[in-house]
């Protein structure tokens, strides 16, 4: 007479539903630190001047909290603002963000001055018609096109006393087609004389 498979039957069903344990995530402290941190970036965000909080790349509703805080009196209202900023901060990319807090803040003197250069570009733009053929001169790989169309909604907007969503579209074209300009610059191999010929 054969033994019970009993336990071994018990053994492989335990197998099976170790295997389909689902995989824990970060625990709650860390999950609790993560937000902290996001929240502590917001309110720094949050004190920068206007003009570089308008030319954050978020939502508007993120925009909006960051201007608004530092309107704020009393400790209890900035507190409870604070937490609202740091709720709208878990829903966007905190590493563009912190980068834009570094190079506002001076931790990068050459990232500072880029971004002085690409709003004097911006104004120059959007005051006068002959400085997008300045910019296409000694930009080849400029999006003439585009460019224009920014440049004309955002005079509109700015007659029409409109949020500046298309002075920051504006503000983007410029740093991508910059980036791309210094990457060219930068991928350029040196001058390699050819090594068989003498000098």
């Amino acid at each position: 007479m054969k033994s019970p498979t009993f336990p071994q039957q018990a053994h492989g069903a335990h197998q099976v539903a170790a295997e389909h344990e689902p995989e824990l995530g970060p625990s709650k402290s860390q999950r609790k630190r993560e937000m902290l941190e996001l929240q502590q970036l917001g309110e720094q965000l949050a004190q920068l001047p206007r003009a570089r909080i308008d030319v954050l790349d978020v939502p508007d509703t993120l925009r909006d909290a960051l201007r608004e805080h530092s309107g704020l009196r009393s400790f209890e209202a900035r507190r409870r603002h604070a937490q609202y900023i740091g709720k709208l901060m878990r829903k966007v990319d905190a590493q563009p963000l912190r980068q834009a807090l570094a190079d506002a803040t001076g931790d990068s003197r050459a990232a500072v001055a880029r971004m002085h250069a690409l709003e004097d570009w911006r104004e120059r733009l959007l005051s006068d018609d002959a400085a997008l053929a300045e910019l296409v001169r000694e930009h080849a790989g400029a999006p003439i096109q585009e460019l224009r169309q920014c440049i004309r909604a955002a005079r509109a907007e700015r007659a029409a006393g409109k949020p500046p969503r298309h002075s920051r579209a504006l503000y983007q074209h410029l740093k991508d087609l910059f980036d791309s300009s210094d990457h060219d610059a930068d991928s350029e191999p040196a001058f390699d004389p050819d090594p068989d010929h003498p000098d």
